[in-house]
């Protein structure tokens, strides 16, 4: 049996050595994209989230479910990180694991991007592939199991179903919004995957600015093409969406999606993907009904992930 008090301390460095991490984690640009406006009094902007480390929105959101594990004593050197993914938050499991030491097993979608796969298995991560046709929601149940069968083996993240998803949002993207907005911000739009970064910025934005617009986006059918949004008429809705903060919802198609990443690359000299192309459709979209305000979205990862991109627009 490990000495208490030595156990102790394996933790307490184990947290210092995750708490170092932090200041690297955020902070990312906002830019402009008031030149795609069809009015001079309706300005957009954008947050780059792949300025940071995991090189995606989701470094967020794995920070503090990492962090809050270690801290609780769920999570340990002799376990792993499980959970299910699509590939980004998948991407910064296995960064901040490779940073301390821990293992990380994701179940994800066998159709995820050959890059997704690559940089994984890059840092060392486990996968254990689900159906193509599947899904998140697929992997999130052979998580489950696996964790259900070798629970002394694994800290199931739970990214769905996990309130650190969305407190990383509003203790990070929101705030950081408001600040770099000077609290001008109107409206803000975001797709919904695990439905933490629309409900943690959300709920930021609304106790701080109470007339605000949260919109929230969506695929127009089940099988789509905008990796990591949910289609919740027939998907399994996160246990972390808040519904009661979407005043509206719109709907994005992946054609719309992929016509705006050769745009976006065009005029902005920026290599999207497709949801944050989508995440855009819909700021331009929700633009053209507007007579003023200020439209915020995220880009929450560029094109550099996805074969789909790279074979059409290099």
């Amino acid at each position: 049996m490990i000495d208490p008090e030595i156990k102790e301390k394996t933790k307490s460095s184990l947290i210092e050595a995750c708490e170092q991490l932090a200041p690297k984690i955020g902070n990312t640009p906002l830019v402009t994209l008031s030149e795609l406006s069809p009015s001079v009094n309706v300005q957009m902007f954008a947050k780059l989230e792949w300025r940071q480390p995991g090189w995606s929105v989701k470094t967020r959101a794995a920070y503090f479910i990492v962090r809050d594990a270690l801290k609780s004593g769920r999570l340990d050197r002799h376990k792993q990180i499980l959970d299910a993914s699509s590939g980004n938050t998948g991407i910064a499991y296995a960064w901040i694991g490779r940073e301390l030491g821990i293992g990380v097993t994701l179940c994800i979608p066998e159709n995820a991007s050959e890059e997704r796969k690559r940089i994984l298995y890059k840092l060392g991560a486990t996968l254990h592939f689900t159906s193509r046709t599947g899904t998140t929601d697929e992997a999130q149940e052979t998580a489950q199991e696996l964790y259900q069968h070798h629970p002394d083996r694994y800290f199931f993240a739970d990214q769905y179903n996990n309130d650190n998803n969305w407190k990383a949002h509003f203790n990070t993207t929101g705030k950081e919004i408001i600040e770099q907005t000077g609290r001008r911000v109107t409206h803000f739009v975001a797709g919904l995957g695990t439905t933490g970064t629309f409900t943690g910025t959300g709920r930021r934005l609304r106790s701080e600015i109470p007339d605000i617009r949260l919109i929230a986006l969506q695929p127009d059918q089940p099988m789509h093409g905008l990796e990591g949004w949910k289609h919740l008429e027939t998907a399994c809705i996160p246990g972390i969406y808040d519904s009661t903060l979407v005043d509206e919802m719109r709907i994005v198609s992946t054609e719309r999606a992929y016509e705006l990443i050769k745009n976006i690359a065009t005029e902005k000299r920026l290599g999207i993907s497709p949801s944050s192309a989508a995440n855009l459709a819909g700021a331009m979209e929700l633009a053209d009904t507007l007579d003023e305000g200020v439209i915020v979205t995220i880009f929450p990862d560029d094109g550099s992930k996805y074969s789909e991109v790279n074979g059409r627009f290099k």
